[in-house]
């Protein structure tokens, strides 16, 4: 959003998203925070809640009639909308794309068939797109970006090593997750 903004000062947003979204000017229709349900027994209880919010956003996607879909990771929710908005005639673009490549590498058709355009994170996810004949562009991991920001304020990070005994040898992250 913040490089759409950049080029496009008339954009306009209607996300289901958080506050980061919503400083760049993004109308918040549904916080994150009440979408995430992760594993299979927090799912499964809450089925329901997530079944009203797909027939609520296909519901809001008719009414609001975007220009386009911006899809960002979440690929349960995320394909089914698009599979659905595509069927509808609207135009898919899909950010940060579902890591296929690592499991449930079949998604790759159902991506084909119904995103117009893949933007990866991750520079490798080009080329495996085209090993299936799809373009993609690599357009860089936000998380870098962030970091790159943020890496010369010298008074956090002088901070963060004294609360913590560190000296000045470089600090690796270790950050496991999905």
């Amino acid at each position: 959003m913040r490089e759409i903004n950049k080029i496009d000062d008339g954009a306009e947003y209607r996300c289901w998203g958080g506050d980061l979204m919503q400083s760049q000017g993004g109308t918040i229709i549904k916080h994150y925070k009440d979408l995430a349900f992760m594993g299979f027994w927090e799912v499964a209880t809450h089925l329901r809640i997530i079944l009203r919010n797909i027939s609520f956003c296909k519901k809001d996607i008719l009414e609001y009639r975007p220009d386009i879909i911006v899809m960002v990771d979440y690929p349960g929710f995320n394909l089914r909308i698009a599979e659905w908005a595509k069927a509808q005639g609207f135009k898919i673009v899909y950010y940060i794309s579902p890591q296929i490549w690592a499991w449930k590498t079949g998604r790759v058709h159902k991506i084909k068939r119904t995103c117009d355009h893949v933007m990866p994170i991750l520079p490798f996810e080009k080329d495996f797109y085209a090993k299936y004949g799809y373009t993609a562009d690599y357009v860089g991991h936000p998380l870098l970006d962030a970091i790159d920001e943020n890496i010369h304020e010298q008074p956090a990070v002088r901070d963060f090593r004294a609360n913590n005994g560190l000296d000045e040898r470089p600090i690796i992250a270790i950050l496991p997750g999905s």
